[in-house]
């Protein structure tokens, strides 16, 4: 059968588009985390700190998600059959992990200031988080509706560090504004603002860590993708019913196995004419279809009463 090439400018285009997106968003996170370092050190507020440690873990797991996504945009070969889309979750996962990882650094620093006597940052920290906040609520934005329209878990991922960074910013300007106007006694304020904010990072890593392992572990994606699929199959020419149907998705492609129902006195050769205009109609409505495995059922009373129960 002829390859579909339609499919592949649909993923590569979709690869591309990600790995644009992962490098725009490493160059931001440079720049802020450098800025925040500075700032947070020579003004004395260690939720700055802590946000530019965020911002800069925010630099290497973007690395990581450029890296997957070019492994995961490769085409298959003789050791990969089914591509390399499995080295997007995988890098999704690793993402997750390192939010974690932050978090915990951040929590145990913190615990650190909080117990150690220091004195209230200085007020032009607030002015450097206010524009860190909307920088990284912006390339949130611009990034999560990229990871949408590629369906990328790896992408979707690095927009919700971008997220955690916006929310650490946001709570250490709370802190550090509290600092500030309580006076004495209230130096503290912008460490008990970062412990806050890495209960957040943790929150949104367990968000980015559940879907990544459903989707390396072949978990079945959501409902309504094997109901169109079902229904887009039952509208071919020779088709009764279905029968089974069983989705996966692989990086950007989804893989596809169905049963069909047909008439069992056909020739093989009439069934197998089916198969193929099943598969070439699902691929063809679907772009993100790569691959569908048919199988032939012939019609009977049983099976065509249990397509009716779905």
């Amino acid at each position: 059968m002829k390859k579909n090439t339609t499919n592949i400018i649909s993923k590569t285009e979709s690869a591309d588009k990600g790995i644009r997106t992962t490098f725009i968003g490493i160059v931001t996170s440079i720049i802020l985390a450098a800025i925040k370092g500075l700032a947070g050190y020579f003004g004395n507020s260690y939720a700055l700190i802590a946000d530019a440690i965020e911002s800069t873990s925010d630099v290497f797991t973007s690395i990581i998600v450029l890296a997957g996504l070019r492994i995961a945009k490769k085409p298959a070969d003789q050791n990969h059959p089914y591509g390399h889309g499995k080295a997007e979750p995988i890098v999704g996962i690793l993402v997750a992990l390192a939010l974690f990882l932050a978090a915990i650094i951040i929590i145990v620093q913190s615990i650190h200031e909080i117990i150690t006597p220091h004195h209230a940052p200085a007020s032009f920290t607030l002015i450097v988080l206010v524009l860190v906040v909307l920088t990284k609520e912006i390339l949130f934005r611009y990034v999560i509706k990229v990871g949408i329209s590629v369906d990328s878990v790896a992408v979707k991922g690095d927009a919700l560090h971008h997220r955690s960074d916006a929310i650490t910013s946001s709570a250490a300007f709370i802190g550090i504004s509290i600092a500030l106007i309580g006076g004495e006694g209230y130096e503290t304020a912008d460490d008990y603002a970062a412990l806050l904010a890495s209960g957040v990072i943790i929150f949104n890593a367990y968000r980015l860590l559940k879907p990544a392992l459903y989707e390396i572990t072949d978990a079945a994606p959501a409902p309504d993708v094997i109901i169109k699929v079902r229904e887009e199959a039952s509208k071919v020419p020779g088709v009764l019913a279905i029968d089974k149907c069983f989705v996966r998705k692989m990086g950007f492609e989804y893989y596809v196995d169905i049963h069909v129902i047909v008439n069992g006195n056909m020739t093989v050769y009439e069934g197998h004419d089916i198969a193929h205009r099943v598969k070439d109609d699902l691929i063809k409505t679907y772009p993100k279809i790569s691959d569908v495995l048919v199988h032939i059922e012939p019609a009977t009373e049983e099976r065509l009463q249990r397509e009716h129960k779905i």
